[in-house]
């Protein structure tokens, strides 16, 4: 891991001292990941291709602010993760797929054993979460990030990772809760 770090702050300097390739070996080293990273939020390769991409720009425009290129890794993945946040903050304004994917869902249950149903309501239940929570909860308990790794990726504090995490459980309790109780 320090190995790592030490490969991206010599990489980091070189770049800043005008060394291209240097630059170019930073992209091939992180890119595919962080389209994985974003991707792993929005759910659209494209989109993912296309925020990875707007994150490098910033990334580039900014590199001159790091402070400890050691931190880069942590640096930009905040930055595609807020980048990701920001598409999903703008697409669940314009959602109106919701109403299609109840109606789908219920017309293919008799497909679905009763914990694959389960499986779907929790899944469908989080990705109605809003977009601060949904990276929380999914940071939290699906890449299994500690609270103060999910703060330092999304740039925000524990105390309030904790917050959102908490205020998250609490809907997805009554969203579930509902549910059972119309099924």
């Amino acid at each position: 891991m320090k190995k790592e770090d030490s490969i991206d702050a010599e990489l980091i300097e070189a770049y800043k001292l005008g060394d291209k390739t240097a630059l170019a070996t930073l992209v091939k080293r992180w890119h595919k990941l962080f389209c994985n990273k974003a991707y792993w939020l929005v759910k659209d390769k494209d989109v993912a291709k296309d925020i990875a991409q707007d994150s490098w720009t910033i990334i580039i425009n900014r590199i001159d602010s790091l402070k400890n290129p050691n931190q880069f890794k942590f640096w930009a993945y905040r930055i595609v993760c807020n980048k990701s946040t920001d598409w999903l903050r703008k697409e669940s304004k314009n959602q109106k797929r919701t109403l299609s994917y109840d109606t789908e869902i219920e017309s293919k249950q008799e497909q679905y054993s009763e914990n694959d149903i389960e499986k779907v309501m929790l899944l469908k239940a989080i990705n109605n979460l809003p977009p601060n929570q949904n990276a929380v909860v999914k940071l939290f308990y699906l890449q299994n990030h500690s609270l103060k790794q999910i703060s330092t990726l999304l740039n925000i504090s524990v105390g309030t990772a904790k917050s959102r995490l908490f205020h998250a459980r609490e809907k997805l309790k009554k969203t579930l809760k509902h549910r059972h109780y119309e099924n």
